[in-house]
């Protein structure tokens, strides 16, 4: 199949793909269960020749496209659902009509430039050899998603009734790159992330008694620059880790001093090995400093998504692909990770692939400069996303086809 045909087809669907997020960005979901967005999914291909499957933990899709050419490879794209727990204030006519929910992370671009690339695929199914599974996949922000669909067998695997498939792939709308830039890397592509929960409890008193108290807040204050200085003096920056305290709650008046002092915030590594270190230490240095003033510190970690690991093969497999499909200067080698971090990893655990990202910056704008995910102003330039949907169908056509090579 010509990627020359691709990129013309999905030209052809752009008006379905962008209302298609549209209705989607209007009205986010979070967490597991998106149900209204599963349906708009469900409803805009179900003119097509689709095999539906779904789990009891999610309300995750996956939806099978078997080729009319006969058995061959099979290879997974995936997009998530969900939304962010946060305001809009972009100013758009389809925004965010669920008070305090938005889609700020691009989930909706990718649901529907996936729905676009199974519109195209579904045109062409008599020349398939193999299969394509269109992964619709919500809880990816911080929820777990991928892993609930995986434990629950929606991708196979075994002890399920398919074999996991033999390649799997993402993409990634990026608000701070060029238009319609394709990127990615071979390697940690991004972190672990982990969320840490720490407890300093002293005894409270009068705040202009401060001797007859055990003030957890200076301890408090002090751990956070020790945890600094733990990061930067014992690991090393070739395997980066950052630890970032985001909120401190303490004290309930301005002459009391308080019993305890709570710190919340996020652990990012980029190898299994800092990432194990960090959670042996950091309780350590926790309750060191705080044993030092006569207070007791606890550490409490919930264990977020691991690293995300793209195969080196998979990744020159994608970079190739963009080069034909859209020209030589289509892909970018990203030099270094990004510490945010995917559950799409969950998924690259199991199956050799890789996830890229997909420049969706307004033709012409400061890109650099733009309102980049999670801000409540993110924006997506709505052209870019038929090539998204042509990527995403390049990707399975060419490895049906060809396999790695």
């Amino acid at each position: 199949m010509s990627t020359t045909t691709l990129t013309a087809e999905a030209a052809t669907l752009s008006d379905r793909i962008v209302a298609l997020r549209r209705a989607i960005h209007a009205e986010p979901e979070i967490g597991l269960h998106t149900p209204k967005t599963r349906d708009k999914v469900r409803e805009a291909l179900a003119h097509l020749p689709l095999e539906w499957c779904e789990g009891p933990s999610t309300t995750g899709l996956v939806a099978t496209l078997r080729g009319g050419a006969g058995a061959g490879r099979s290879v997974l794209l995936r997009g998530d659902m969900d939304a962010l727990p946060m305001p809009e204030e972009t100013g758009l006519p389809f925004a965010s009509n669920v008070p305090g929910m938005m889609h700020a992370c691009g989930h909706d671009a990718h649901t529907a430039m996936l729905a676009g690339a199974a519109e195209i695929l579904a045109a062409r199914a008599d020349t398939l050899k193999g299969e394509v599974r269109f992964m619709f996949q919500p809880g990816e922000e911080g929820y777990h998603g991928a892993r609930f669909m995986l434990e629950d067998g929606l991708l196979g695997g075994e002890g399920f009734d398919r074999p996991l498939p033999d390649a799997a792939f993402a993409l990634h709308v990026m608000p701070n790159a060029q238009h319609g830039l394709v990127g990615g890397r071979a390697g940690a592509l991004l972190a672990a992330a982990d969320e840490l929960r720490i407890t300093v409890t002293g005894r409270g008193g009068h705040a202009s008694m401060p001797h007859d108290t055990l003030d957890p807040v200076p301890v408090a204050c002090e751990i956070v620059s020790a945890i600094q200085t733990m990061v930067a003096r014992r690991y090393s920056v070739f395997d980066p880790v950052v630890v970032s305290i985001s909120k401190i709650e303490s004290g309930t008046a301005h002459n009391v001093v308080p019993d305890t002092a709570k710190m919340t915030g996020t652990m990012r590594t980029l190898s299994a090995a800092s990432r194990a270190r960090l959670k042996e230490e950091l309780p350590l240095l926790v309750a060191g400093i705080a044993g030092a003033h006569g207070l007791t510190g606890e550490v409490a970690i919930h264990e977020g998504f691991p690293v995300t690991l793209c195969d080196a093969g998979a990744v020159d497999f994608g970079e190739n692909v963009a080069r034909a499909m859209f020209g030589d200067q289509a892909f970018l080698r990203l030099p270094d990770p990004i510490m945010g971090a995917e559950d799409f990893a969950y998924v690259l655990e199991k199956v050799q692939g890789a996830m890229f990202f997909l420049g969706v910056s307004h033709e012409g704008d400061d890109w650099a400069h733009c309102c980049g995910i999670h801000s409540t102003r993110m924006m997506v330039d709505e052209s870019v996303m038929p090539q998204g949907a042509a990527y995403l169908a390049g990707l399975a056509t060419t490895f049906l086809e060809r396999g790695w090579s």
